[in-house]
C-alpha cells in the first residue's frame, strides 16, 4: 500500500467517502485513511437532516445542488439511504421570531431564491397539528427531508469501494511531508503512504491535519448531542427547528422521536471520546416538550454524541491549499454537512484531479483566516456553548 495512489483521502465520514467515490468514478486509484472506523463520528451521529432551509447564504447554492442529488439518491449510490422528503419547518414562536423568518424570507428572495417559504399561524398548523398554542408561524422548505445517517455512510463506503476506491481503517495519520511532487503520509503503524495528492476530510481533526502540512487555519471542535425517545403515536411528519432556541426535532417511521439541535457535550480530540452533558440534554428535552406537549408521554431511550469540527464563521473549509502543493481541504462542516455529502464529493473530485472547481466556493477558502498564529497543533478557536 505505500504506493501506487493518485490520490489519498484522510478520514472516512461521509465526505471522505463521497470525494473517494467521485475520484474512483473519474479512473483514477484512491486510498482512504482512517485513523478508527467508517463513519466513527459526525457523519453516522447526526440527526440525518437533508436541509437547505435556513443555510448561510454562501452555502446555499451547494445546499440546492446537493438537494437535487438526494432526491435521486439510489441512481448515485444504488441505495436510498431511508431518504425522506417530509420538508422542514422552523418555527417562530413570538411575532419578534417571525419578524426574523420574514427578514429572512426578504433576504433570500432578493438573493434569487425562492426555496424557503414564509407561513401563518394557519398554514404552521396545518403542517404541525400537535405544536403548542403560542406558535405564531414558520419558515418553510417542503422539499427537505431526513435520512439514516449510518445507513447513508455505508452506502457511500460501498459505492466507492465498487468503483475501485481502497479504504483503510485504523490508519491515524501522524506525519506528512512533501517532497519530489509526491505526499509523503506517515502512519502510527509505522509504514508510509506516498501519493501527488491528498485530501483533507478528516473532520474535527482537520485542523490538525492541516498543521501537520504546514499549514494553520484556526479550527474547533464539539461534541453533539442526540435525544431518541420511546416510540410514539405519530404526531409530526417534517422536521422541525426553532428560530431562537436551539432545536432540531423529527419523528421517525417507527414513532421514535430524535431530538437534537447543537446542545453540547464533552470531546476529547487526543482519544476520541465523548462524554454527555446530562443538564444540557435536560433543556433540550425541555425544549422540545414546550414545543410538542404530547411529549410528556415520552420516555428517553438512548443519548449519544458526535464529534464535529468547527470553524468561526460556522461554515466549513474547501478549497485547495494556498500553501501546501497538492492539498485539498474539505472539513469543519459545523454540524449541517450531512445534505452537502452528495455535492462535495464531485467538488472535491474537480479540485483534486482538475485544479478547481466550477461550483461558488470562494466564501469556504483556506486561507481566509489569516493571520491566525501557528500553535502545536491544538485547538485555535473555542467554540461557544
Amino acid at each position: 500500500m505505500s504506493g501506487g495512489f493518485d490520490v489519498v483521502v484522510v478520514g472516512g465520514g461521509l465526505h471522505g467517502l463521497s470525494a473517494a467515490l467521485h475520484i474512483a468514478r473519474r479512473g483514477r486509484r484512491v486510498l482512504v485513511l482512517e485513523k478508527n472506523c467508517i463513519g466513527a463520528h459526525a457523519s453516522s451521529y447526526s440527526a440525518g437532516g437533508v436541509r437547505t432551509l435556513g443555510r448561510h447564504l454562501a452555502e446555499v447554492p451547494l445546499a440546492l445542488e446537493s438537494l437535487a442529488l438526494w432526491h435521486n439518491i439510489g441512481e448515485l449510490l444504488g441505495d436510498d439511504c431511508g431518504f425522506h422528503p417530509v420538508g422542514h419547518v422552523k418555527v417562530a414562536e413570538s411575532e419578534a421570531d417571525l419578524a426574523i423568518l420574514a427578514q429572512r424570507a426578504t433576504r433570500m428572495r432578493d438573493a434569487g431564491y425562492r426555496h424557503e417559504e414564509l407561513v401563518d399561524r394557519a398554514e404552521l398548523r396545518r403542517l404541525l397539528p400537535a405544536v403548542a398554542p403560542h406558535a405564531v408561524g414558520a419558515l418553510v422548505a417542503r422539499d427537505n427531508g431526513f435520512a439514516r445517517p449510518y445507513r447513508t455512510t455505508l452506502a457511500f463506503r460501498r459505492a466507492a469501494e465498487a468503483a475501485g476506491a481502497v479504504i483503510r481503517e485504523g490508519a491515524q495519520v501522524i506525519g506528512l511531508e512533501h517532497r519530489g511532487g509526491q505526499w509523503q503520509i506517515r502512519l502510527a503503524a509505522g509504514d508510509t503512504i506516498r501519493a501527488p495528492i491528498l485530501v483533507n476530510a478528516a473532520g474535527a481533526w482537520g485542523g490538525r491535519l492541516a498543521h501537520l502540512a504546514g499549514e494553520t487555519i484556526p479550527f474547533g471542535f464539539a461534541a453533539l448531542m442526540m435525544i431518541y425517545t420511546n416510540p410514539l403515536p405519530a404526531f409530526v411528519t417534517p422536521v422541525v427547528g426553532l428560530t431562537s432556541r436551539p432545536m432540531s426535532f423529527k419523528q421517525a417511521e417507527s414513532g421514535h422521536v430524535m431530538i437534537g439541535g447543537g446542545h453540547r457535550g464533552i470531546a476529547d480530540l487526543d482519544h476520541g471520546s465523548v462524554a454527555l452533558d446530562v443538564e444540557r440534554l435536560a433543556f433540550s428535552a425541555r425544549t422540545a416538550l414546550d414545543l410538542f406537549p404530547i411529549l410528556a408521554q415520552a420516555e428517553i431511550v438512548h443519548c449519544w454524541a458526535g464529534i464535529e469540527g468547527m470553524l468561526p464563521d460556522e461554515i466549513p473549509v474547501i478549497g485547495l491549499s494556498r500553501t501546501a502543493p497538492g492539498l485539498v481541504h474539505a472539513f469543519g462542516f459545523c454540524g449541517h454537512g450531512f445534505e452537502l455529502a452528495p455535492v462535495m464529493g464531485g467538488i472535491v473530485a474537480q479540485l483534486a484531479l482538475d485544479g478547481a472547481t466550477n461550483r461558488p466556493i470562494a466564501a469556504f477558502a483556506p486561507d481566509r483566516f489569516a493571520g491566525s498564529v501557528a500553535t502545536d497543533g491544538q485547538a485555535l478557536y473555542q467554540p461557544a456553548g
